[in-house]
């Protein structure tokens, strides 16, 4: 019988973990197995994107508000949870863009960075790395840093030359980018919402997809079903209350279609250090009969 086998996801910010495979993680905590999600920044330039939340008491708060809602957020998924310690670099806006502020995560030095998150690999020993791709999942500087440090620790953990002082090496076997927002699956979510005579969020969005804009569901290697976890993941998006407003479109698609039109979560799996054949329903994958052997 194969124990209990570890998952880490890495995030930019606190509520990333709500909304990019949190219904997978429920599920295998659900099965028994150990989920830590690591959230690099406290997310503390984030803006209120809840109107009712939105008040100078929450902005003069924001650090602790986030770091409450984070823990909330956790406890619901049932997952084990760390902070990375960094500092938000926030979302420049304007043409052209202002510099990133000065000691945010985005611009800081990516060998202590690096080390930061080696550390915690080794001291949780995840079989499983998930993080984004090499765009962020959409392009904020902390999420492509965030893809920079995770490939780079995946890398380092397992070497005993790199970070010494960080722990003992332990090499997790497989690395993934989690997938969302794909042109398809908002299609098909489109589609289903105006067949049932229901007002669709996406027509702007694909409307302005660029015909030679990549889909990221072409990446897609690995769909795990965890649509019994979507209540779930949306309470937990619900606990990030400064970012998360009810009647916004991530609640736009009843739970019954959702169910039933795309009940998986998509990854891409990037690097396996064990044998397992894409396309794949399982994270775990070729790690369950290694440990079990």
């Amino acid at each position: 019988m194969v124990g209990p086998l570890r998952l880490m996801t890495v995030h930019a910010h606190p509520d990333d973990e709500s909304s990019k495979g949190a219904a997978t993680c429920a599920r295998y905590v659900a099965d028994g197995h150990e989920v830590m999600v690591v959230t690099c920044t406290g997310g503390e330039r984030g803006s209120v994107l809840n109107p009712a939340m939105d008040s100078p008491e929450v902005v003069a708060n924001m650090t602790q508000i986030r770091r409450d809602e984070m823990a909330r957020a956790a406890a619901i998924l049932g997952v084990r949870h760390r902070w990375l310690g960094f500092v938000d670099s926030g979302l420049p806006d304007g043409d052209p863009r202002p510099p990133l502020p000065e000691g945010c995560f985005a611009v800081g030095d990516l060998e202590e960075q690096t080390g930061a998150l080696v550390a915690l690999i080794r001291e949780f020993r995840p079989h499983v790395l998930v993080t984004y791709d090499e765009n962020g999942g959409y392009p904020h500087p902390d999420h492509i840093r965030c893809h920079e440090i995770s490939v780079a620790a995946f890398d380092a953990a397992g070497d005993p030359d790199r970070f010494p002082e960080r722990g003992a090496p332990w090499q997790p076997l497989k690395l993934y980018y989690s997938h969302g927002f794909s042109r398809k699956r908002m299609m098909a979510f489109h589609e289903a919402l105006l067949a049932e005579g229901l007002e669709s969020p996406y027509a702007e969005w694909l409307q302005h997809w660029a015909e030679d804009k990549p889909d990221p569901n072409d990446r897609v290697t690995t769909q795990v079903n965890c649509a019994d976890y979507f209540e779930v993941r949306d309470k937990a998006l619900l606990a990030h209350a400064t970012q998360i407003d009810p009647t916004s479109r991530w609640f736009a698609v009843p739970l019954r279609l959702q169910r039933s039109i795309w009940p998986t979560e998509d990854y891409e799996l990037v690097r396996s250090l064990v044998d397992s054949t894409t396309p794949e329903d399982d994270l775990f994958a070729g790690i369950r009969e290694r440990v079990s052997a």
